[in-house]
């Protein structure tokens, strides 16, 4: 049977006290702790039993749920503490988490010529499975958790409609980002090619579902990560002159603010804007 957590987490607390933490600290971990040995049992696992993969996982649905850069620090860091705690602090080296961005910085992106360059290494490559990611990530802006939990359903093709569906946590409809030819075109590529049957869309090598770790592991191949490619999409919108609200739906922004950082360094076009309106 697995361990509940219970007694282990009043050992913790008790750890925490020697350690001089506060008792606002030690509840807000404890809290936290609750919250990854909820999920952890969705996956038949034990508080006791968490390995490097199991944490990152847990950061990668907790950047599915949209959580914030700063609640994700906090999971983290509880996590860290606990890790320390049960003397195994290695399991929380080198985990990626949401990129921390400040509210005045804008996002980096790719510039054309990178863009161009991306593609075009890509390509060459001649693995249709791999184009149609990097397509998918820079030509729709999902994110990568996103990405990973696609399957075939959820792509639309047909003469009349072009789509992607984006669950919510649910498994509901979240929102539903329309597809241009070229991603149509290697996402048809790729599902061509395939021999078995998945409800995955994107599969490794033993053909199971792809997971976040694999899909970081080989963008950086290509100097490039998950958060550039969507911030690309993004700012490549507002450059066109998309509207901040059009822009922060198809990201799946909850609050335009975020949206709105893209924008910092454009120059506003007034003679676009009066002609568009007045023409």
């Amino acid at each position: 049977m697995k361990n509940t957590g219970t007694d282990l987490f009043d050992e913790f607390s008790k750890w925490q006290k020697e350690q001089g933490k506060t008792d606002g600290t030690i509840k807000t971990y404890h809290g936290v702790l609750e919250k990854f040995q909820s999920w952890l049992t969705t996956k038949n696992i034990g508080i006791d039993e968490i390995s490097k993969n199991d944490v990152q996982s847990y950061m990668d649905y907790l950047e599915y749920q949209q959580k914030s850069t700063g609640t994700i620090e906090k999971y983290l860091a509880a996590i860290s503490v606990f890790s320390r705690f049960l003397g195994r602090s290695q399991i929380v080296l080198d985990i990626q988490r949401k990129e921390k961005i400040k509210d005045n910085e804008v996002p980096e992106t790719l510039n054309e010529s990178e863009e161009k360059q991306l593609l075009l290494e890509v390509e060459a490559d001649e693995n249709l499975r791999n184009i149609a990611i990097v397509y998918t990530l820079l030509y729709t802006g999902i994110r990568l958790s996103e990405l990973c939990e696609l399957n075939h359903d959820d792509i639309i093709l047909t003469d009349k409609k072009r789509t992607l569906i984006v669950k919510d946590q649910n498994g509901g409809i979240g929102r539903t980002i329309p597809l241009s030819k070229v991603v149509c075109k290697h996402l048809k590529n790729y599902t061509d090619s395939l021999d078995t049957s998945r409800e995955a869309l994107f599969v490794s090598s033993v053909n199971k579902r792809i997971s976040t770790r694999a899909v970081q592991y080989m963008l950086q191949k290509y100097d490039v990560n998950p958060h550039k490619l969507r911030h690309t999409f993004c700012k490549r919108l507002i450059n066109k002159g998309i509207d901040i609200r059009t822009v922060a739906q198809l990201a799946g922004h909850k609050d335009v603010n975020v949206t709105k950082r893209y924008a910092i360094d454009s120059e506003p076009n007034l003679e676009h804007a009066i002609d568009q309106a007045f023409s």
